[in-house]
């Protein structure tokens, strides 16, 4: 029996390398001739304040890595400070098509004056992105999750999501939300994921989301379960000063600094946080 078991595991991990294998080796050519576009946006001088943070979202080379090309139709997920918004409106404003995808309002655990708040966001996006960017607004546009328009679905080459599933994770709402992105994606589209991480053998109580880090097999396993297949990992924005195990949880590091009270230059000194970067592509 003891004999039977260990064969089985074997078998189970050699089909599991197997599978990941596979998967990368149809992973989609990255973007061809956009790492010039990238860095030309990158460079403009209308990112002089959003520059400073590059050293830790490495946008260029994210980008690259999530095959985002200037024609693209791309989805940002919760926009937030918009500061991806204002990058990918200088990238894809002049030939490509940004869009950004707000929670659906109804879904989570949000007052009504947050749900106000979300609807508010997306109706100013275009606008935001357009004065940020110097490009007209009918460049851009966004909508909530629940009010997606007529036309939208299966038209998406790319959806990217920075740093917010932990969110979703926490809020009880990531498999609704996640299905509802699946749905606008081409076939074949790709969601590219940027999230703090836990390390691997964090306790569930940490890695829940709750304190911002989720453990990277987590992620994978959820993301298989609605309907994608990991297509390539990067270390594009691993951190290892970052330990992954504040009280506080990621809010400690930079930029939040939440202990307020404590020795900001410690934190500072160890950057942002670890972060896995993750591809997936729709499942037929």
């Amino acid at each position: 029996m003891h004999r039977t078991l260990l064969t089985l595991s074997s078998c189970l991990a050699i089909a599991a390398l197997s599978t990941a294998a596979a998967a990368k080796e149809a992973a989609p050519p990255a973007c061809q001739g956009c790492r010039a576009a990238l860095e030309r946006a990158a460079g403009s001088p209308l990112r002089q304040e959003d520059r400073a943070r590059d050293q830790y979202r490495h946008p260029v080379e994210t980008l690259s890595f999530f095959r985002v090309g200037p024609r693209a139709k791309v989805g940002e997920y919760a926009p937030g400070g918009e500061w991806y918004s204002r990058f990918l409106g200088l990238y894809l404003g002049p030939q490509g098509r940004l869009v950004g995808l707000y929670f659906d309002p109804t879904s989570g655990p949000f007052k009504p004056e947050t749900q106000a708040g979300i609807r508010k966001g997306a109706q100013g996006y275009a606008a935001d992105v357009a004065k940020a960017t110097g490009l007209p607004a009918d460049r851009f546009s966004a909508y909530t999750l629940d009010a997606v328009p007529a036309g939208e679905a299966g038209t998406f080459d790319v959806i990217i999501v920075p740093r917010m599933l932990h969110n979703l994770m926490r809020w009880n709402i990531a498999d609704s939300e996640i299905k509802v992105l699946r749905t606008l994606l081409k076939p074949g589209g790709l969601i590219g994921i940027e999230q703090h991480r836990a390390k691997p053998d964090a306790p569930f109580s940490y890695a829940d989301g709750s304190k911002g880090y989720l453990r990277e097999a987590d992620v994978v396993r959820f993301m298989e379960v609605n309907g994608f297949d990991l297509v390539d990992t990067s270390e594009i924005s691993a951190n290892p000063k970052d330990s992954a195990d504040w009280p506080e949880g990621v809010w400690t590091l930079p930029p939040t600094l939440a202990l307020k009270d404590q020795d900001r230059a410690k934190y500072q000194a160890i950057g942002e946080s670890d972060r896995m970067t993750l591809l997936f592509r729709k499942r037929d």
